[in-house]
């Protein structure tokens, strides 16, 4: 596991250093340079102390908690294996889940602040219909309820339902279950601003309102490490970032030979 960003962090008022904020990132192959920067961005920002893991499917199953086939309509290799987020965090604490296609502009502490432990979950409660019917690399654009809830939670893992979430239940049941939450009461799930899960091509910022400036950029329909969309909404943004990103990577390799 991942990672302390070098970063002096404040203390609590007992003196102790906060515990670190579990944060598990979707991860594919494909899409490695997008978790890279999902990373940077934010270990860069974060005045809190956070730790990092990529979800990798080939590590769950050589752990052997994840076995189920993958089937046609998953875009990425962790569109299931997201829920195992409470089961890896030991259902202790919160923790959050986020897609590797998210670029963040806020503080995670900022984030991290809304949460409310009377909540089995929270996330941002879109309502989105794509119009497209191919997304990032030419994967099929499905359409469900509750699309893109589950691609950025805050995990109370503590919490007794969520208890639900061990391997087995991951593997074995459908879609519709696990994506619109349904071992929850709708009373259960909490809700956050738009801007922390905010939809390229979809959300729109309004100038003269800042509580539309979005802190997190979700590159839900493929961003622009995907030649598709490399003129997409925000792309000079995420392309910035990983020019920085592999700047310090390669200033770093230089001092480490």
């Amino acid at each position: 596991m991942s990672l302390s960003n070098g970063k002096v962090h404040p203390t609590t008022n007992n003196g102790d250093v906060d515990k670190p904020f579990k944060i598990f990132v979707g991860y594919d192959p494909r899409e490695d340079i997008a978790f890279q920067v999902c990373r940077h961005s934010i270990l860069k920002r974060s005045s809190i102390p956070v730790e990092i893991r990529p979800i990798k499917l080939s590590d769950l199953r050589k752990e052997s908690l994840y076995w189920r086939e993958r089937g046609q309509f998953e875009s990425t290799e962790f569109s299931f294996s997201r829920f195992l987020t409470p089961h890896l965090a030991n259902y202790e604490g919160w923790a959050m889940f986020v897609d590797c296609d998210f670029l963040y502009l806020a503080d995670i502490k900022e984030l991290r602040d809304l949460i409310d432990d009377k909540y089995g979950i929270m996330c941002v409660q879109h309502d989105y219909t794509p119009k497209e019917t191919t997304k990032m690399d030419g994967a099929v654009q499905t359409v469900y309820p509750r699309k893109n809830w589950s691609s950025m939670v805050l995990y109370n893992c503590g919490h007794p339902k969520n208890k639900i979430l061990t391997p087995q239940t991951v593997n074995t049941q459908t879609g519709a279950y696990l994506h619109r939450f349904q071992w929850l009461e709708d009373d259960e799930i909490g809700s956050i601003p738009f801007v922390w899960n905010f939809l390229e091509g979809h959300n729109k910022v309004v100038e003269a309102d800042p509580t539309t400036f979005p802190k997190a950029i979700h590159y839900t329909r493929g961003g622009p490490w995907f030649e598709a969309w490399k003129n997409c909404e925000f792309a000079q943004l995420w392309l910035n970032e990983m020019q920085e990103y592999l700047n310090l990577n390669e200033a770093k390799k230089q001092t480490e030979d």
